[in-house]
C-alpha cells in the first residue's frame, strides 16, 4: 500500500487496553495506534484527521505523563454536536485511540471494560474536547488551531482547476501534493503548536 512517506514520521500512541488483554487479543495488553490508522478509519487524510489524532496524542500525554493511557478508561466530551461541521470525523477518530463510544459500545463483561457513555456532545467547556480520567478524575480541555498552518497560496486555485471538467493530472498532482504537505506540517513540524492543551475541573 503507497502513501505519504510523513506518515511514518509521525509519533505513534501507545496505549494499554484491559480488555485487548483479558481476551487475549495482545496478551501484554499494549495497543498501538499510528496517523495511518487514523487515516484508514477516515478514508482520507487532511487538517481535521491530523488535528483529531494530535489533539489525542496531547490530551494522553497531559493527563498520564510517560505513563501508558488506559483505553476504555478515558471519558471524551464535544462541545459540539456530532452533526456540525467536522466534529463527526474528528470523534470518530478519538475514539477509535480512546476506546470511548456511546451507547453502541461494548457493554462489558461482568460489570468490566464497559465502553459505554464515555463518548458525548453537546457538552459546554472552554475547549473543543474534554478528556477526563475514570481512574483519578483528572480532566484537560483541548483545542486545535489549524488557521496557525496556513495553506499554501497556490492551493485554492489549483483546487478549482482540479475540480471542473477536463482538469489535468499535472494540476491534480500538485494540488494533492500540497495538501499533505500542510498536513505533514502540522503533524510533524508545528504538532507542538497548533493544540492547546489546560487544566479542567476535576470531576
Amino acid at each position: 500500500m503507497d502513501y505519504p512517506a510523513f506518515f511514518d514520521q509521525v509519533p505513534r500512541i501507545a496505549l494499554r487496553d484491559p480488555l485487548s488483554e483479558f481476551l487475549g487479543a495482545f496478551p501484554d495488553g499494549v495497543v498501538e495506534y499510528g496517523y495511518l490508522d487514523a487515516v484508514k478509519l477516515a478514508g482520507h487524510s487532511c487538517p481535521t484527521v491530523a488535528g483529531a489524532y494530535v489533539m489525542s496524542a496531547k490530551a494522553l500525554e497531559a493527563l498520564y505523563g510517560d505513563g501508558l493511557p488506559e483505553r476504555g478508561g478515558i471519558r471524551v466530551e464535544f462541545r459540539d454536536d456530532a452533526a456540525r461541521g467536522v466534529t463527526g470525523v474528528i470523534a470518530g477518530v478519538v475514539s477509535l485511540i480512546t476506546g470511548a463510544r456511546q451507547d453502541d459500545g461494548f457493554k462489558g463483561i461482568a460489570g468490566r471494560f464497559d465502553r459505554r457513555a464515555l463518548l458525548r456532545f453537546n457538552v459546554p467547556g472552554p475547549g473543543e474536547i474534554r478528556f477526563t480520567r475514570l481512574d483519578t478524575g483528572t480532566a484537560v480541555d483541548v483545542a486545535f488551531n489549524a488557521a496557525s498552518v496556513p495553506p499554501d497560496v497556490a492551493m485554492q486555485s489549483l483546487l478549482q482547476r482540479s475540480l471542473v471538467p477536463g482538469a489535468t493530472q499535472t494540476d491534480q498532482a500538485e494540488f494533492a501534493r500540497l495538501w499533505q504537505d500542510r498536513v505533514r506540517r502540522i503533524l510533524v513540524e508545528h504538532r507542538d503548536r497548533v493544540v492547546r492543551v489546560a487544566p479542567a475541573p476535576t470531576t
